[in-house]
């Protein structure tokens, strides 16, 4: 599953995080918090949070840190830091997405409601049988260099997803374009389905309907000249050399990437809604919690927990503008489902039930949570509880799952069976709330008879190196943003699960993609929802509440429940 990345071109496949985390490559991951620092969760004060509905204003910004008040064209936000892999569709970390979301700005982008709006692309025709579309792009639009983005770019970009040397694992191609697959095989020299019109306008023709073809066509476009400069089919590794140097559309340009320290952006002048209105923007890099870089005005924006404790805190601080926010992501716990002792349902059930996720998700952060049973977000059009189980803390159910699975209690209070201990060795990465978490889920799991083994990574690429190398029981991670329900069941049917194979699912995806009526699509994600419910090929733990923190002086930040802040970060100011 992709963890905390996404692939902001495709907004209504795979969202985005904060400022739009995301991935257009192949199968990376990333944390549960990874821009703006780390989100943060103070859990020694108990009580519950009185939830924000709108923003609240600075109160005092005469206590703003004299750094902050000094920087009058550059804003700063804290990043972990990123590979340094800028091109969309190659890029494997959703931190490298954070960079690509400001250089790159996409076709297609969707409003608050998740529905497609116009961008790059001013408009677009759809055939009646929902196969072919046609796009319309905004003329004289150019890249940072100067140079016209037309048709062909577009053309160059589908086209280049197609190569059978590409490595990533964009949508586009599993859109099945008409002529893909005969590319792709080196049996035609251009794929049938694109179809260049004029420098404006482009179509593509699909196999068969997906619901989500218009945003997964309409995301990033890459310069012909310039990327395409010296393609051949079958050899894309030149691509190696130029992602250390994108050359984008969006709101900002690299200006320098220093790993380890920053990443200088500053202004497109070429940018098609206008030069932004700051500019220069950094990425500081940062690991670890957010707060001494927000008291102390080193970064100018960050992501809370929003438990009564941070929020009370930001407040006191006087000079930020806080502002109350809800992502479409989920957390849970990967399970390792090619552990033999992780392939019975029984036991995978057991481990929800003896879990109290409501004392670790949503008791320890004050009421900043919700706990999580299906992959779709409270805020989604498809969620729904009905015939959901909730797996409430039960550890007699869970002894009793245990007992049919085989699992006897052995003398030192441990299950066993053929000789081997019922021990769960958990990944997580360290955050504020992290020691809560494992003394509470140590506990609960003890009460069942199953040791718990934690093992905590500062460095979050170094758990999920683990992961693949599958020497681990469950490991700790949460989505990147959820845009379309399609978002949260596709990690089960293209393999990213590792272990689990379900045909029923697979028939269910694809019946959920083959229509765009909404209430034919709300039954099949609700008998999707109840499927994974009940087999668990991960645990669902919760959902997170949020705040955003950001110095007073800074105007005209919104954020998007689907594709965070990126959508109007060229508008962000300095007064």
């Amino acid at each position: 599953m992709k963890k905390e990345m996404i692939r902001l071109g495709s907004l209504l496949l795979a969202g985005s995080v904060l400022l739009a985390a995301c991935s257009n490559g192949g199968g990376g991951a990333d944390s549960a918090d990874n821009t703006t620092a780390q989100n943060n969760e103070n859990t020694q004060t108990a009580g519950t949070a009185q939830p924000l509905t709108s923003l609240v204003q600075a109160s005092d910004l005469s206590k703003l840190p004299e750094v902050s008040q000094k920087r009058n064209d550059t804003i700063i936000v804290g990043l972990t830091d990123p590979a340094g892999v800028f091109t969309p569709y190659f890029n494997q970390s959703g931190y490298d997405g954070n960079v690509i979301s400001q250089l790159w700005t996409p076709l297609v982008t969707v409003d608050e409601k998740g529905l497609p709006l116009p961008n790059l692309a001013k408009s677009w025709d759809i055939s009646k049988d929902n196969l072919t579309y046609t796009f319309h792009l905004v003329p004289g639009t150019k890249f940072s260099d100067g140079s016209l983005l037309t048709a062909e770019d577009v053309a160059f970009t589908w086209t280049l997803i197609y190569d059978k040397a590409y490595p990533g694992d964009s949508q586009i191609r599993k859109l099945n374009i008409k002529g893909g697959n005969a590319y792709t095989e080196g049996k035609a020299q251009q794929i049938d389905g694109i179809k260049v019109i004029d420098p404006q306008t482009i179509s593509v023709t699909l196999e068969k309907p997906n619901a989500l073809a218009l945003t997964i066509l309409g995301e990033y476009v890459l310069s012909k000249a310039y990327y395409g400069k010296d393609y051949k089919f079958g050899q894309l590794d030149y691509f190696k050399n130029l992602h250390g140097s994108p050359l984008g559309n969006g709101a900002y340009k690299l200006e320098k990437f220093i790993p380890g320290q920053e990443v200088r952006l500053e202004a497109n002048d070429y940018f098609f809604k206008g030069k932004p209105k700051t500019q220069h923007f950094i990425y500081k890099t940062a690991e670890g919690d957010a707060w001494p870089f927000i008291e102390t005005g080193d970064t100018d924006f960050a992501s809370f927990t929003a438990t009564q404790e941070n929020i009370d805190k930001l407040k006191g601080l006087g000079f930020l503008n806080i502002l109350p926010y809800t992502p479409s992501t989920y957390g849970y716990l990967q399970v390792n489902l090619e552990n033999e002792k992780l392939k019975d349902k029984k036991v995978r059930q057991a481990l929800t039930y003896g879990l109290d996720r409501k004392s670790i998700y949503v008791d320890a952060a004050q009421g900043a949570g919700a706990v999580a049973n299906i992959p779709a977000s409270p805020i989604s059009w498809s969620y729904t509880t009905d015939g959901i189980n909730p797996y409430n803390y039960d550890t007699e159910k869970a002894k009793k799952l245990l007992d049919e699975a085989g699992w006897v209690e052995g003398s030192d209070g441990i299950r066993e069976k053929n000789g081997q201990k019922l021990t769960i060795h958990l990944l997580t990465s360290k955050r504020p709330e992290t020691d809560t978490f494992i003394a509470l889920a140590a506990e609960n799991y003890k009460a069942i008879g199953v040791d718990l083994q934690p093992e905590i990574f500062a460095d979050f690429n170094a758990m999920v190196a683990k992961v693949e190398g599958k020497d681990y029981d469950l490991a700790a991670f949460s989505t990147g943003m959820l845009t379309d329900p399609s978002d949260g069941i596709e990690p089960f049917v293209n393999g990213e699960i590792k272990g689990y194979n379900n045909p029923k699912l697979k028939e269910l995806y694809e019946k959920g993609l083959s229509t765009t009526n909404i209430e034919e699509r709300k039954k099949v994600y609700k008998e999707l929802y109840v499927l994974l419910n009940d087999e668990l090929p991960v645990i669902f733990t919760n959902y997170k509440k949020t705040v955003y923190a950001y110095n007073g002086r800074m105007e005209h930040v919104k954020a998007s429940p689907f594709i965070g802040l990126s959508g109007n970060l060229f508008e962000w100011s300095l007064k």
